[in-house]
């Protein structure tokens, strides 16, 4: 019994690398199309994350998001303020500090390339119960909080 535990436990941990690869996949083409790199479209998400939980992000809470120090935080907000993606504004609750926003070129060109995509997985998901989806998002955040243990692994330093 134990062993046929292992074996399902096995195969879920290969179907979600496998879905992580597609994932990356799909985020690969979106900067290769935008003339970005794989850090660039993380601070993207993570821009619009933040947004989307009605927080305000800094510059070194994004370094904070993508692992980078400090120089490099301000080399990969100026390269995405140069081509048109993020904004720097001052912060409404405190105009002395300087927060960044998505563009709304950046809004629409994510729309366009992960749209489809979204509206396939809501699809997708329309033939699950809510008990079912209610499991499923319990799972993926139990393993993104296993994942994201292991990718900031204390004693290693971020990379810049």
């Amino acid at each position: 019994m134990a062993e046929d535990a292992a074996r399902r436990h096995q195969e879920l941990a290969l179907l979600l690398r496998r879905l992580n690869v597609e994932l990356d996949a799909v985020g690969q083409r979106f900067a290769h199309e935008q003339g970005l790199n794989r850090t660039d479209v993380r601070a993207l998400v993570a821009i619009m994350d933040a947004a989307r939980r009605g927080e305000a992000l800094t510059a070194g809470r994004l370094g904070e998001a993508v692992e980078l120090r400090s120089a490099s935080v301000t080399a990969l907000v100026d390269r995405l303020e140069r081509v048109g993606h993020v904004r720097r504004a001052k912060d409404d609750a405190d105009r002395r500090r300087v927060v960044l926003q998505m563009s709304e070129t950046a809004m629409a060109a994510g729309s366009e390339h992960f749209g489809g995509l979204a509206q396939d997985m809501a699809a997708a998901m329309e033939g699950y119960a809510p008990e079912e989806l209610a499991v499923v998002r319990r799972w993926l955040e139990d393993m993104t909080a296993v994942i994201t243990r292991h990718a900031r692994a204390e004693g290693e330093p971020p990379p810049s």
